[in-house]
């Protein structure tokens, strides 16, 4: 009984003692349980957070906005610029032998009619000349009335044979060297009043007078060089330095449009000669192109002009869709899969209605309309039409 006793107080005993070593297992346990727990709990979570953060590429795909331009109805036209000018310049100088200035008579700025003087010269002894020739032109018209008189008397004395035939032959001789001495005064006479008009400096035609570069006691001559300049009607126009290339286009007949430069006024005008050559060195021609007279058109001063030189059709798209860089122009253009696209083109005419594409699209893509600096070629994007597009 004492042995079953004592076997109870040692069961007891090794029931209640606490090992330490299977504590720790049990710990080791229990962690490893609770870090696998961790461990799918993170798995589920990161799971769940790439399940949503999915759908966010397609919130970040850009809109832009897309058109389909067509293709329009484009007036082709140049633009210039250049020099006014007087359609037909004339310079006026002295014809005659020239002498002193006594009187100017008109100002630039005047207009006068054909022959009009613009200035006169001094000729006392030219007048003197005029009046010595017109005597001698009354004397050698007395000399030849007394030779006729002389021949009339001795034809009457033929017929009672005191003048022979011979002496009737001298005098008729006589009377016509009498008639041609006075042919020769009166041609002397003439030429002589011819001289003394040419002194007076002439507008050779009616026009507007543009210069003036005498004043009245200034001695001229034919070598004094030009006195004034005209322009014949008062036509001016526009010599327009158009590029070999623009200039092939052009045709005589051709509207413009030329503003003087530091003015807002346009004026009307139509290319009347077209250069048929082109400068080696600058590759550039000359267009000339008339336009009436106007205050405001001063020759000398310089204008850019626009010249139609036909129409055509090309799409015709707006500026922010058109991109450059040092390759070219280009424009984005969104393809069936709404992506991004780069397309070459090359720019005609640009207008205030928008920029002509004259090669590199059809018109009936759809074209990036703006924000084009901030794609890429292969970029996805949701297109957006233009309202009417």
């Amino acid at each position: 009984m004492n042995y079953e006793t004592q076997v109870l107080s040692d069961s007891s005993v090794v029931l209640g003692d606490d090992d330490p070593r299977g504590g720790r297992k049990r710990l080791l346990i229990v962690g490893g349980i609770v870090a696998l727990v961790l461990i799918a709990v993170a798995v589920w979570m990161s799971m769940r957070g790439g399940d949503a953060a999915a759908p966010a590429p397609a919130a970040q795909v850009p809109v832009v906005t897309v058109t389909s331009p067509g293709q329009s109805t484009i007036a082709r036209t140049v633009t210039a610029n250049g020099s006014l000018a007087a359609r037909v310049d004339m310079p006026v100088g002295v014809i005659g032998e020239g002498g002193m200035v006594t009187r100017v008579l008109v100002q630039p700025g005047d207009w006068v009619r054909a022959g009009q003087p613009l200035a006169t010269i001094e000729r006392s002894v030219q007048v003197e000349q005029v009046r010595s020739l017109a005597a001698q032109v009354e004397v050698a018209r007395a000399d030849a009335k007394l030779a006729q008189a002389q021949l009339d008397r001795a034809k009457a004395l033929v017929g009672r044979g005191f003048i022979s035939a011979a002496d009737i032959d001298q005098r008729t001789a006589t009377r016509d060297a009498a008639n041609a001495r006075v042919d020769v005064a009166i041609a002397q006479l003439a030429e002589q009043r011819a001289r003394t008009g040419r002194l007076d400096i002439r507008a050779p035609a009616s026009g507007l007078v543009l210069t003036r570069a005498v004043e009245p006691g200034q001695i001229v001559g034919s070598g004094s060089g030009v006195l004034f300049r005209m322009a014949k009607d008062g036509e001016m126009e526009l010599q327009a330095q158009v590029a070999e290339g623009d200039l092939a286009t052009l045709r005589p007949g051709n509207s413009a449009v030329v503003t003087p430069i530091g003015g807002k006024t346009q004026f009307a005008g139509r290319v009347w000669q077209v250069s048929p050559v082109v400068d080696p060195t600058m590759r550039q021609g000359i267009a000339r192109v008339a336009i009436p007279y106007n205050p405001a058109i001063r020759p000398g001063g310089f204008a850019a002009v626009t010249i139609t030189s036909g129409s055509g059709t090309a799409p015709l798209l707006p500026e922010s869709a058109v991109q450059s860089d040092p390759k070219g122009n280009y424009v984005y253009v969104v393809n069936g899969k709404d992506m991004v696209e780069r397309r070459d083109v090359t720019v005609g005419q640009v207008s205030a209605a928008g920029v002509a594409v004259t090669s590199g699209i059809t018109g009936q893509e759809k074209i990036v309309t703006s924000a084009g600096a901030f794609l890429t070629p292969g970029q996805k994007v949701k297109p957006e039409a233009i309202k009417g597009s």
